[in-house]
C-alpha cells in the first residue's frame, strides 16, 4: 500500500482556502494545470511510497511514539509558492518549527521501520493545490496568493494516510486518500508538551 504521514487541515481552514483556489482556477492558462481536489488537501510530513502490510504496522507504532513526543501546535494557511514549474502550493504560518520537528520524526519513523526513504531534504510546510506535467509559470498564481492568510487552528494529530492512485484512465481523475489512523499529539491525550 502507498502511504504517507500528514497533517490534515480542519474543515474551517479548507472552507477559507476554497474560494482562493477557485479564483486561481479562473486565471489564464489555469485549465492546463491539474488541480488537487479539496479532499486531497493536506500537508505531507513524510512520503513512504509502497509499504508492505507488516511494515505498515511497525510504521504506525513508531508514528504513535513520534506523535506522543510532539505537542499540539498552532498553524494557519498563508501565502503560496511553487517548486519549479511543477507544483503550486499554499504555505503555512504559526509554529512551523514544530511542524518541521514532527516531519523529521515522521521521516525517522519510516527509516526505523525499514521503509526506503528518499534523500533527506529540509522540510518546507506546503499544501499542494496544482501540478503541471510541463514546466508552468506559477508566478501569477503565487502573486495572487501573497495576501492570503487563513485563521489559525491547533494541530492535534498526525495521520497515516493511504493514497489510492487512479486506475480508470479517465483524464483528471484524482487519487483517493484514506486516513488509516489518526494519532494524537502530546502525551497520549493531545495536551502534552513538545519534546526534543
Amino acid at each position: 500500500m502507498r502511504l504517507f504521514a500528514a497533517v490534515l487541515p480542519p474543515a474551517d481552514a479548507v472552507r477559507e482556502l476554497a474560494p482562493e483556489v477557485d479564483a486561481l482556477r479562473r486565471m489564464p492558462d489555469a485549465d492546463a494545470l491539474r488541480w488537487t481536489g479539496r479532499p486531497g488537501w493536506h500537508f505531507t510530513l513524510a512520503f513512504y511510497g509502497e509499504v508492505a502490510e507488516d511494515t505498515a504496522a511497525d510504521l504506525a507504532e513508531r508514528l504513535t511514539r513520534a506523535a506522543r513526543r510532539t505537542g499540539p501546535f498552532p498553524l494557519s494557511l498563508r501565502g503560496g509558492g511553487h517548486f519549479g514549474g511543477r507544483a503550486l502550493w499554499v504555505g503555512a504560518a504559526g509554529d512551523t518549527d514544530a511542524m518541521r520537528l514532527l516531519a523529521g520524526r515522521a521521516e525517522a519513523a519510516g527509516r526505523k521501520a525499514g521503509v526506503e526513504m528518499e534523500e533527506h531534504r529540509r522540510y518546507r510546510p506546503h499544501l499542494t493545490v496544482a501540478r503541471s506535467r510541463d514546466s508552468a509559470d506559477f508566478k501569477p498564481y503565487v502573486a495572487a496568493l501573497d495576501t492570503f492568510a487563513g485563521q489559525a487552528w491547533t494541530v492535534r494529530e498526525l495521520c497515516l494516510v493511504r493514497s489510492n492512485l487512479p486506475t480508470s484512465g479517465v483524464p483528471g481523475e484524482q487519487p483517493r486518500y484514506e486516513t488509516l489512523v489518526s494519532l494524537p499529539l502530546g502525551a497520549g491525550d493531545g495536551t502534552g508538551p513538545a519534546a526534543g
